[in-house]
């Protein structure tokens, strides 16, 4: 397990410093490519839930699971809409990079959380907390409340994620 996580933030911290640099100086691009992608996990999760399900393969924890990704779905959804309203998905090179690297991302949480869920979670968790730091940079040097509100929304997605891992262990 603690190689896999090693694996997880290295593959974050690739990811990251590719998407930091083909998106330097342009904040809510980012934010919006980040916020689209951020999505996937959740509806991935949510897939191999209902797959589960329909196999007979429910556990005590899957409305649970279900209810809080649902949620975190629509919260994320709400980030995107702001990101949207800032501009950030208005060069159609960004929503190229974004719908093709979220195809990539669904499928892979969908076979990672399949195999391994609290490996699953754990990416997603790191995904959040680097959310959060990412959004906490960016108020360092601008005033922006809604910005700060959806930091916040990622460490509580983060806290969720990690309380997901230890239901099902």
């Amino acid at each position: 397990m603690k190689m896999m996580n090693t694996f997880n933030t290295f593959i974050l911290d690739i990811t990251v410093s590719i998407i930091d640099f083909l998106y330097r100086g342009r904040d809510y691009q980012r934010f919006w490519v980040l916020e689209e992608i951020a999505r996937a996990p959740y509806f991935a999760f949510l897939s191999v839930l209902h797959l589960r399900e329909s196999m007979g393969l429910r556990g005590p924890e899957h409305i649970y699971l279900m209810e809080e990704h649902f949620a975190q779905t629509l919260n994320e959804t709400e980030h995107l809409e702001y990101m949207e309203s800032r501009g950030g998905n208005a060069y159609w090179i960004d929503r190229f990079v974004a719908r093709h690297l979220v195809l990539i991302y669904y499928w892979s949480n969908v076979v990672y959380y399949w195999l391994a869920p609290r490996l699953a979670y754990h990416l997603s968790y790191e995904v959040e907390l680097h959310a959060a730091e990412t959004y906490n940079k960016f108020l360092c040097d601008h005033e922006d409340k809604r910005i700060e509100e959806i930091m916040q929304d990622e460490i509580t997605h983060a806290e969720e994620l990690h309380k997901a891992i230890e239901l099902i262990k």
